[in-house]
């Protein structure tokens, strides 16, 4: 049996992603996968038993039924929090390699998943991603995604800290100006320092998008009109402070993008309206006049209303779609055939042995 920790450089990296890709992958071999995730962030009871959010989407994304205490033993919750800076949790390692014991059972590969980034979540309670990965003779995946720049310095110290252990790693959301540097500087770079690069995955914008209803949720606000097509996909957004004439000539070029705009600025709300935009974000907690939400009826564009202004409603929308988390199996699908197309599948079986 091999198993394969899947960590990441930073939070929200691709790791859910990249599990499901090699569990479906390694399922389409005819091998027999199991899953883990050791430590929780996201807790949520199923059938009566603790466990993690995410680990239990994965669970079902993978077509598996396993125990959610066994997939998830440790569940970060506040109390755990508190506990672990007040007083002595003791070992928990134990307890992991028991249920990755149970859960390995007949299985040829486990996916066993990281929470946060690999070499420093978790190191006040002992379970920190090189830890976990010596306890249960897990080789490690990192991957890390490109946000401004490509944490190399760190790639190389989790070089160091698993030596052969370290299955390879995988730069992810590439953005199209940044790929001629990676291919002609950093891959090769990253390769002479005995930093396996298994794939190189360019940005998509289809995978950070979210639905208007989710949207609306997530800002706390609400959608007061075209309800119906609550269900529009929002791939990126434009703040509509500026005078018409300077707001349309980024508009046109900014395609599926919400557009968030004071909920005074009538005469922005409207070219945004018109250039048929997947929604309109109102700040300030003003309702549009009368001809505003007519016409976005009209044209079937919903209007989320939110109390926040604009400035803050922007550094929100930055969170959200770079940590929207998959939920949706159409994204799902979408990013797995993304990831398979660019992974060196063949070498990553290599290195964890399973020619």
């Amino acid at each position: 049996m091999v198993g394969v920790y899947i960590g990441s450089t930073t939070g929200y990296s691709g790791k859910n992603l990249m599990a499901m890709t090699l569990g479906l992958r390694f399922k389409k071999l005819g091998l027999k996968v199991g899953y883990m995730k050791p430590v929780g962030a996201v807790p949520r009871r199923e059938d009566g038993q603790p466990g993690d959010e995410d680990a239990m989407f994965l669970q079902e994304v993978l077509g598996l039924k396993q125990n959610p205490s066994l997939v998830t033993p440790v569940v970060v919750t506040r109390e755990f929090t508190r506990r672990a800076f007040s007083e002595d949790i003791g070992d928990l390692m134990p307890g992991i390699a028991e249920a990755y014991a149970e859960l390995s059972q007949g299985k040829d590969v486990m996916i066993v998943a990281g929470s946060g980034n690999f070499l420093g979540s978790g190191t006040y309670c002992g379970l920190d991603g090189v830890s976990v990965c010596r306890a249960l003779g897990a080789r490690a995946l990192i991957v890390d995604r490109y946000r401004d720049e490509l944490k190399y310095d760190y790639l190389l110290r989790c070089r160091e800290a698993l030596g052969q252990d370290l299955a390879g790693v995988v730069l992810n959301d590439i953005p199209e100006h940044y790929r001629a540097e990676v291919d002609e500087l950093l891959v090769p770079f990253l390769r002479r320092k005995n930093v396996p690069v298994l794939g190189v995955i360019a940005s998509d914008p289809i995978m950070s998008a979210i639905k208007v209803s989710d949207l609306a949720e997530r800002l706390g606000g609400k959608v007061i009109s075209a309800h119906h097509k609550a269900d529009r996909v929002v791939e990126n957004f434009l703040i509509g402070t500026m005078q018409v004439e300077n707001f349309l000539a980024h508009f046109v070029r900014h395609k599926n993008s919400a557009i968030i705009v004071g909920g005074d600025r009538s005469d922005v709300q409207l070219v945004a309206l018109e250039g048929s935009c997947p929604c309109l974000i109102l700040t300030g907690n003003l309702h549009p006049n009368d001809i505003i939400l007519t016409r976005s009826e009209v044209l079937q564009t919903p209007i989320i209303m939110v109390r926040e202004d604009t400035f803050s409603v922007a550094k929100k929308m930055e969170n959200i779609l770079s940590r929207h988390k998959l939920r949706d199996m159409i994204k799902v699908n979408h990013g797995v055939n993304l990831v398979a197309s660019a992974l060196d599948f063949e070498r990553l079986r290599e290195r964890l042995g399973l020619d």
